[in-house]
């Protein structure tokens, strides 16, 4: 047998070079076919579930098309194991669906402050005003009801007069005033007599002698029933009608400083009535208690230890905030208040310094029912709040309200919208206060991002209730 026989022939039953490229490219064809199954499961091995992959910087900002409930749970971006998927009720309910639900990233300065407690107060020797009785006498009508809104010189109460040394005033003025025409007539009568020769001019200038005397007593008598409360005009008009005042009355006092220097017309609130129909009075005494709660003051309450930090806002004129308490809502921030003063002793029993910021105040409610109004404000004394001092101020911070986080243990988490999922991420917290929370810029936050910005702890919730799966329906029962 020669030796080409013994060569070995070609044959399709041996693989060739070109067989084994085929399937090599099959083989990486179906890996990324299915990479939306397995590459998830690898991340979480490799401890990559909370931080970006590579490479992915520019799909942050894409948002998965919504699919039907009833699909797989396989989506790809987010790992199921830290995240949770809602339906459309329930992202209402928690209030975030729709752009007011979420916080778009950015960087922004933040201003570190210090919390400080306080209390709404009224501003003394201005926001209260009392309406006194100017002389002794008896109620006979009472103009305002409690609560209502008054302005400056409406009549609140009227008065009969009762106090003898009053009347007895009146009566010596008008008794001068009487005198005075007849004298007046009398000089009269004597200037055409002496003008005729018939009397000599002596008796001319005693009249007119007495005639001044008698001005004279009428103007002092006139300044005495100024002085016992009496206006200008109402002696004018005892003068000029020649009867003696019986009844008075009372009007609300003028304008405060606050109202006086508001462009549109302010009210005084009648925050108590002190008298009753028919109550006899004296005078000084108080008719009614009336409030301007335009203008407040917050009183703030500091320690020794915070006192630098005080002097230092104030003597920058740096703008405080203020968290108002309201009832079964979260605190109002106000923002922009100035700090009037320091006070200059510190309480002895406390040990606080008290401080004190002016708060300008809104008209919640104003309603006319018929001839009289009611008035209410939105900010009232006695109300607690918490003021923010101003310490540092840091650029370029990632800032979120604080109901973007929840705290579980050692870590802090937010959640980010992806489609009608809610992917978890964890984060470094540098800083929080009661309102807001600044995050370290490193990466797992970038500016464009969307982080959910209330509920994070509803959805924290929801997707520990997840993990733990379905409950057994045999638990508990024997068989």
């Amino acid at each position: 047998m020669s030796q080409a026989s013994l060569k070995p022939r070609f044959s399709w039953a041996t693989p060739g070079p070109w067989f084994y490229v085929a399937l090599v490219c099959n083989v990486f064809l179906i890996i990324a076919i299915l990479q939306n199954f397995w590459l998830p499961h690898v991340r979480g091995w490799l401890g990559m579930e909370n931080g970006p992959a590579a490479g992915t910087e520019e799909k942050h900002n894409k948002k998965e098309p919504a699919k039907d409930a009833h699909a797989g749970h396989d989506h790809a971006g987010h790992d199921e194991g830290n995240s949770i998927e809602l339906s459309l009720q329930a992202r209402r309910n928690l209030g975030i669906e729709g752009k007011d639900g979420v916080v778009k990233i950015e960087l922004k300065p933040f201003t570190r402050t210090l919390s400080l407690p306080g209390i709404v107060v009224e501003r003394p020797g201005r926001s209260i005003v009392q309406a006194t009785a100017p002389l002794t006498g008896i109620v006979t009508k009472i103009y305002p009801t409690q609560g209502e809104a008054v302005v400056p010189g409406q009549k609140l109460f009227d008065i009969r007069l009762t106090h003898e040394e009053l009347v007895q005033s009146q009566a010596d003025l008008l008794k001068t005033a009487e005198e005075l025409d007849v004298i007046a007539r009398e000089i009269a009568r004597i200037e055409q007599l002496t003008k005729d020769g018939a009397l000599a001019r002596k008796q001319l200038l005693e009249r007119q002698y007495e005639q001044q005397k008698q001005e004279a007593a009428l103007r002092s008598q006139s300044q005495s029933l100024l002085l016992h409360g009496l206006t200008q005009g109402q002696v004018d008009e005892i003068v000029k009608k020649r009867t003696l005042l019986q009844f008075l009355t009372v009007e609300a006092p003028g304008p405060t400083d606050r109202m006086a220097a508001a462009d549109e017309p302010r009210f005084f609130q009648v925050q108590n009535l002190k008298v009753a129909q028919g109550q006899h009075v004296t005078a000084g005494d108080a008719l009614a208690v009336l409030v301007d709660h335009s203008e407040l003051f917050i009183e703030g309450n500091a320690f020794e230890r915070d006192i630098a930090e005080i002097n230092r806002a104030s003597a920058a004129n740096q703008p405080l905030t203020a968290l108002m308490e309201i009832e079964g809502k979260q605190p109002q921030a106000v923002k922009d208040l100035q700090l009037l003063y320091v006070d200059s002793q510190v309480d002895p029993e406390s040990r606080a310094l008290h401080f004190y910021v002016t708060l300008p105040n809104q008209e919640e409610q104003n309603k006319q029912d018929g001839e009289r109004r009611y008035i209410s404000w939105r900010y009232r004394p006695g109300q607690r709040t918490q003021l923010l001092v101003p310490v540092e101020t840091w650029k370029d911070r990632i800032v979120l309200p604080v109901d973007a986080i929840v705290e579980e243990g050692a870590e802090t988490y937010v959640f980010t919208p992806n489609g009608d999922h809610f992917d978890r991420r964890a984060v470094h917290v540098e800083y929080k206060d009661q309102t807001s929370v600044v995050i370290a810029n490193d990466g797992v936050l970038f500016p464009g991002d969307t982080v959910v910005k209330v509920a994070a702890k509803q959805l924290q919730l929801a997707l520990k209730n997840k993990a733990s799966g379905p409950a057994d329906p045999h638990a508990g029962h024997n068989h």
